[in-house]
């Protein structure tokens, strides 16, 4: 008797207390407890360790990505044939190669997403990152032109290729592991680190660059210089590759079992959710690589800029954009996602043409039509995981999002600066404002149709 009335007591006290109730895996998963973390410890340390492994792992990947953009002029100089009669066609093959690699991200995106909800995210981003380093080993040690003729651009092209099919992967996979890693009303902050992640990769990148052309001659740059970026890039994947080994699968093997998409299942059963995706990256992904990529060399191009101005206003700007996105998310975590959203696509359908027309050879012009852009720019990137991810339930999450965005980033994104180059030669410089303005008109009516979903709770 005495024993019943020490029991009976303690099991009326927990069922009168809903918060000792035991929490389901997915709620689990929301509050950041779910299987993986180590018991008793705080939330926001296995949230912390989450973001760590996202984050420092893609830095990884787009570094090795955006090297390439920034050191294409002298790329074209030593893999390309320079009797062309015309200065701009070296530099015009380069940025083909460059769109190359951009049309095998959709690949990527439709496979690693393939492996990230069959497999796990974990699995993906592993996989990403080694490519990733392998293709930018090879183009540290591509031979020139002048020994190795035209194998040494069909080695280029390879190693893009490699590279595209990381990249398209690599989106699709931490874009998921993010979101999913963060807790309630967290997703817009957490998702803003895709892009802060993505800049920081590209501040290393154009600081790599432009410390080496600063330091070196520009024979020794031309020679030697842009190759060590390409090396160090990979070192820098090795690195990438430890701190993802410590991360925590946020699916569990259950419900990956469970699941077991097909590859095309998402595009099969979700052609309008495809297609949405589609429509939201479309403007996002021009303004993008046209401000953050193309602006240095579009002012080299148009304007007359030098180069090593160019790339240090580009690496100041690239600082103070990657300081905005979490001031973005956690807006959007606020007011929603669409006032963001359409506040980027208005601005830019807008004022894309006055902004790049105020571009001259002077150092401050370009840095503040870059800084005016980003401000601009930050409506879309800050928001942009949280919104895809909020379109996919989590079992063809990755892939979903891989293929539509990949492709739409390759069409649009990748060509930015081949489009960019193309209009200057055929005379036509100043069609290229137009393009970007009219591109974000095109995402900006594709908002105004979308749902809210900053309060809806992600299906896990």
């Amino acid at each position: 008797m005495i024993t019943c009335r020490l029991i009976l007591p303690q099991r009326r006290a927990k069922e009168k207390d809903p918060e000792r109730r035991t929490m389901t895996r997915a709620e689990q998963a929301e509050a950041g407890t779910a299987e993986g973390a180590p018991d008793g410890a705080p939330r926001q340390v296995s949230q912390l360790r989450q973001l760590a492994a996202a984050s420092v792992g893609n830095a990884v990947e787009w570094y090795d990505w955006y090297a390439y953009s920034f050191l294409a002029v002298y790329i074209a100089d030593r893999v390309f044939p320079q009797d062309t009669g015309n200065p701009l066609v070296p530099l015009l093959s380069t940025f083909a190669v460059f769109a190359v690699g951009f049309f095998m991200r959709p690949v990527g995106g439709l496979l690693m997403g393939a492996v990230a909800d069959r497999r796990g995210r974990r699995a993906a981003l592993t996989l990403t990152i080694l490519l990733m380093g392998g293709g930018s080993l090879l183009v540290a040690v591509i031979p020139t032109y002048a020994a190795a003729g035209v194998l040494a651009p069909i080695v280029l092209v390879v190693a893009r290729l490699v590279q595209g099919l990381s990249v398209g992967g690599e989106f699709a996979a931490s874009t998921t592991f993010l979101v999913e890693s963060a807790g309630p009303g967290r997703r817009g902050l957490f998702s803003s680190f895709q892009y802060v992640s993505t800049t920081a990769g590209q501040l290393l990148a154009s600081g790599t660059a432009a410390l080496l052309a600063g330091v070196l001659t520009d024979g020794q740059m031309g020679q030697w210089g842009w190759r060590l970026v390409f090396l160090i890039g990979a070192v820098f994947s090795l690195l990438g590759l430890w701190i993802r080994s410590g991360a925590r699968e946020t699916r569990s093997e259950e419900q990956q079992a469970a699941a077991r998409p097909g590859i095309f299942e998402a595009l099969r059963r979700y052609p309008r959710q495809s297609l949405l995706i589609c429509g939201i990256t479309a403007g996002g992904t021009l303004a993008y690589y046209t401000w953050t990529t193309y602006l240095p060399t579009y002012a080299q191009v148009n304007a007359g800029f030098d180069k090593s101005e160019a790339l240090t206003a580009g690496t100041l700007s690239l600082l103070f954009f990657a300081l905005l996105q979490p001031l973005g998310g956690l807006l959007s975590d606020r007011v929603g996602r669409k006032p963001l959203l359409l506040g980027f696509a208005l601005g830019f359908a807008v004022l894309a043409v006055p902004l790049l027309h105020l571009v001259t050879d002077a150092f401050w012009s370009l840095l503040l039509v870059q800084c005016a852009g980003m401000v601009l720019l930050t409506g879309y990137t800050a928001v942009a995981a949280a919104v895809n991810a909020e379109v996919f339930p989590a079992r063809v999450r990755a892939a979903g999002i891989g293929f539509p965005y990949s492709l739409t980033v390759a069409l649009f994104g990748g060509t930015a600066p081949y489009v960019g180059t193309w209009f200057k030669q055929a005379g036509n410089a100043d069609l290229f404002p137009w393009y970007v303005s009219a591109l974000c008109l095109v995402s900006f009516v594709v908002y105004l149709t979308l749902p809210e979903t900053a309060k809806q709770k992600l299906d896990t």
